[in-house]
């Protein structure tokens, strides 16, 4: 069933495989595309979802994550937090349609500059046959260097710096993770395990926020997707929350 709920890392996430289906605006066919903007509205991202697993038959684990905002302003608070806690790469790239849409409107609306004869600040070439004949100078200086006398006193300070690059490394990590689980957001979900035929029936259901215009969706579907609703907490009604 739908529910609104929050979204943060546990540590009981745990590595799987799951099919990833997006419903977003920049879909082609799916969102109405005008000259003020791209626009999609819950019904329909859950009604593209329903078509993709209506063809599908047999049983399955199910979660939906969704964002959706009557104004573009509210969308992307939304659609940001729920970025930056789940990074998943079709969040992300929604993000930046949704930032670029944004950027090329107030463009639009921007008085060109005027012509300058001077020449642009200069910036690092970088292009991938560059990057590459770089890289393989460096290789072959490394070959040199290693083929060379080997310094025992320098070579136990090189031993020791590793040592505490590798510590410096590893704290990092459990700073990261720690970071990552104290960050959380708010979406509307959808969980549902077991035939299909039954979860289409659920999902149509209660569809959230059905007068939003944006809206942006991540359907997951495999055969356990466990360690996803691990990070789905149910938020507490009746304690304000």
């Amino acid at each position: 069933m739908w529910r609104e709920a929050r979204i943060a890392f546990t540590d009981s996430v745990a590595a799987l495989n799951c099919t990833v289906i997006p419903a977003h605006p920049w879909i082609y066919g799916l969102g109405q595309q005008t000259e003020n903007g791209a626009y999609l509205s819950p019904v329909n991202a859950i009604t593209y979802m329903v078509d993709k697993l209506a063809g599908m038959g047999g049983t399955a684990d199910i979660v939906i994550m969704m964002v959706a905002g009557q104004t573009h302003s509210s969308f992307m608070d939304g659609l940001n937090q729920l970025a930056d806690v789940f990074p998943l790469p079709a969040f992300v790239q929604v993000k930046r349609l949704a930032q670029s849409a944004v950027e090329l409107a107030a463009e639009k609306m921007q008085i060109p500059a005027k012509y300058s004869p001077e020449l642009g600040a200069a910036i690092p070439l970088s292009v991938p046959t560059n990057r590459m004949a770089l890289a393989a100078a460096a290789v072959k200086k490394a070959q040199e260097e290693a083929a060379a006398a080997v310094d025992m006193d320098e070579l136990k300070k090189q031993l020791t710096e590793f040592a505490q690059l590798r510590d410096g490394v590893l704290g990092d990590i459990a700073s990261g993770l720690e970071e990552l689980q104290g960050k959380s957001a708010k979406a509307w979900v959808f969980t549902a395990r077991g035939d299909l035929t039954a979860t289409l029936l659920e999902l149509v259901k209660g569809i959230p926020l059905q007068s939003s215009v944006y809206t942006a969706a991540m359907m997951l579907i495999g055969d356990n997707l466990d360690g996803i609703k691990g990070m789905i907490h149910d938020i507490d009604t009746d304690s304000g929350a």
